[in-house]
């Protein structure tokens, strides 16, 4: 029998979460340029609805590949665990993003590119700063994910206990 346990750092789940992540992080530009020209709403105030966006999307990819949790019949308990890591990770990644952009758009002006045969501009600052704020969250996700929302760890059911 062989008890030893996966490596944190395994190259296989890392490759499949960094592949599950950056479709999510996709999705979460696009969903924040969308919310911000549609709502008309600030950078900041567009940062927490597109990660929420995102959140759905990924834990559906992040259950089928990346964790190879596919058929854990644990998917209740997963989405609570998911939901509280991803609340963490959206914190971690609004701070990271909203700061630097906070301290870089007073000092410097904002850089534009102009997107060829269109009318739109895309604000690489901005950009930047939601990649920078997307790599703190990337590392934080990853590891409470592997070690946390996709291992049975007994949570859930104490927290069912403490609720009734």
């Amino acid at each position: 029998m062989n008890d030893k346990k996966p490596a944190l750092f395994n190259q296989k789940d890392l490759f499949a979460y960094f592949v599950v992540a950056g479709l999510g992080a996709c999705v979460q530009l696009l969903a924040g340029g969308l919310i911000k020209d549609w709502f008309r709403v600030s950078y900041e105030d567009s940062i927490l609805p597109a990660y929420f966006i995102a959140f759905i999307v990924g834990f559906f990819l992040t259950k089928l590949f990346a964790f190879n949790a596919r058929q854990s019949q644990q998917t209740r308990r997963e989405m609570l665990k998911f939901t509280i890591v991803s609340v963490i990770s959206g914190i971690i990644m609004w701070i990271f993003s909203t700061f630097p952009y906070d301290f870089i758009h007073v000092r410097y002006p904002d850089i534009y590119f102009q997107i060829p045969y269109a009318v739109k501009k895309l604000n690489l600052t901005q950009i930047g700063t939601t990649l920078h704020g997307m790599c703190y969250s990337f590392i934080s996700n990853y590891i409470l994910h592997k070690t946390f929302t996709f291992k049975s760890s007994g949570f859930y059911d104490r927290l069912k206990e403490l609720v009734k």
